[in-house]
């Protein structure tokens, strides 16, 4: 935000613009109650490791807030395999979007350090509480599409259903599973959480290095015409001509919310250390390009990083080491 003061000396009147820089607040989020594999609560802290083995004090530097969770849950039996605890995704909603929220009504900026992906729903609902008269965009760089509901998801993990919450979609056109009442009670809680419709439209949502969908998935892309730029496009047209068309596509949206999650770079150059490691996807520098040029972009109201698992790092902690230096690279030029 810039504005302009003036201000008068005994020989002329100067205005001056000042800039405001965003003040940015660390949410640190371990809930890894939607994946499908154990260890991404840890992903935070293997983050935080990460700093502190370069001696960088990048962890003291902001405000943090580390959210409650629900992870006893993993010491539980499953109730519905449609929707594997989806009965403590409630929770993990209000404590984020309480969180992001009130982050951005203090006028701060909230840069969220998740583990798992469920929870990208709450994010979402958090932003559009703290801004209810603006239109989001969303921008979503991940192998994934991350659309399933529990009428179409083959695996029961609530990691790939946060679209479909914020869209408020059920996509029975690929109907495969009959969830039972709870589950349908519970899901419809998701999608309302907030707000009586969705929190944004799909012709607001980019997907950048998508590669690894679900045929109900492609009926709903194909439904929604969402947009995806592949990783070949990525490289054929490159990093900025994909950026710039993605900027296009959401030159009407007030405020833009970028998730990242780990699994969109590719992890022969990167590691396996997140739970969904996908083969053919960006590499650190075309990750690093995207990030830090959206962190430039005035609309950005919220960034969030997801689903390290430095216990599948077959490079000890080589994961979370890059996710430090983008996270740092990205305050850096919030902080400009």
């Amino acid at each position: 935000m810039n504005f302009y003061v003036s201000f008068t000396t005994n020989y002329a009147i100067f205005d001056v613009q000042l800039i405001c820089m965003k003040d940015i607040q660390l949410i640190i989020n371990r809930s890894e109650i939607t994946a499908g594999t154990r260890g991404a609560s840890l992903g935070p802290d293997a983050v935080m490791t990460a700093a502190r083995k370069k001696g960088n004090l990048f962890f003291g530097k902001y405000r943090m807030v580390e959210l409650q969770d629900v992870n006893y849950l993993l010491d539980s039996p499953i109730k519905f395999d449609t929707a594997k605890r989806i009965e403590g995704l409630l929770d993990v909603f209000h404590y984020v979007s309480d969180s992001v929220s009130s982050c951005i009504e203090q006028n701060k900026f909230p840069l969220v350090l998740a583990s798992d992906h469920g929870s990208a729903g709450g994010t979402i609902a958090g932003i559009q509480k703290a801004h209810p008269n603006k239109r989001l965009g969303v921008i979503w760089i991940d192998a994934h599409g991350d659309l399933h509901t529990p009428y179409t998801t083959p695996s029961g993990n609530m990691h790939g259903m946060p679209l479909a919450t914020a869209l408020r979609e059920d996509n029975l056109e690929s109907k495969s599973n009959e969830p039972n009442e709870k589950v349908v009670a519970l899901w419809e809680e998701l999608k309302n959480f907030g707000s009586d419709g969705a929190r944004f439209s799909a012709e607001d949502l980019v997907f950048i290095a998508v590669r690894d969908t679900e045929e109900q998935e492609d009926a709903i892309m194909d439904r929604l015409n969402i947009t995806n730029h592949k990783v070949e496009d990525v490289r054929s047209e490159g990093a900025k001509a994909i950026l710039d068309k993605t900027l296009n596509q959401l030159t009407e949206c007030d405020i833009i919310y970028v998730s990242f999650d780990v699994d969109s770079m590719d992890p022969e150059v990167t590691s396996h250390g997140t739970g969904t490691p996908v083969d053919n996807g960006l590499n650190v520098e075309e990750a690093h390009f995207f990030l830090t040029e959206l962190a430039k972009n005035e609309k950005l109201a919220c960034m969030e990083f997801v689903e390290v698992n430095p216990c599948l790092d077959e490079k000890i902690n080589t994961m979370a080491e890059l996710t430090f230096d983008l996270l740092e690279a990205v305050a850096n030029e919030i902080d400009k």
